[in-house]
């Protein structure tokens, strides 16, 4: 993936900024590892966990009807695996000590899970866009944005007041 080194410099970011973290992996939601920043752990063994363990956790949020699964704790007697949705295709798991502050666990996981979510969606945009764009442009000039009445009757006037 072409932001494989973006990803994995937000982890070493996001590892600064939390220096108790033990590990930082980004991964797809099926298992592949994006970028790891993972001393001492297999991150494909965790990538892969962390996939089962988010398809259980998915299921119970289903069932339970709490939503789209947003992220997933686990606390073991030696510290946390926190994992935080990272758009819709890929997932941020942290590794932390039983010392952490768990809220600024939560606040840097959040936020960095929201940026790797946007660099792989921009990736998985990006070989997509060249053409889309050519298509796109000439078939969607003709078509508003949005269908809501306000922004048609905005575009008309504008497209009068432009003919004048």
């Amino acid at each position: 993936m072409a932001a494989e080194a973006e990803i994995l410099d937000e982890l070493r970011r996001l590892r600064a900024r939390m220096p108790q973290l033990t590990g930082a992996l980004a991964a797809s939601v099926d298992g592949l590892v994006l970028a790891h920043d993972t001393p001492g752990v297999e991150p494909e063994g965790v990538a892969a966990l962390t996939a089962a363990a988010l398809g259980v956790a998915v299921r119970t949020a289903d069932a339970t009807g709490r939503g789209d699964l947003r992220e997933l704790l686990v606390r073991g007697r030696y510290g946390y695996i926190a994992t935080y949705a990272a758009g819709d295709t890929a997932v941020l798991t942290l590794l932390a000590p039983d010392g952490v502050s768990v809220g600024r666990l939560h606040l840097e996981g959040r936020r960095s899970g929201a940026h790797i979510g946007d660099l792989v969606a921009a990736a998985m945009a990006a070989p997509l866009a060249r053409p889309a764009a050519r298509t796109t442009t000439r078939s969607t000039a003709r078509l508003p944005t949005r269908t809501t009445p306000a922004r048609t009757t905005t575009t008309a006037d504008t497209a009068h007041i432009t003919d004048r």
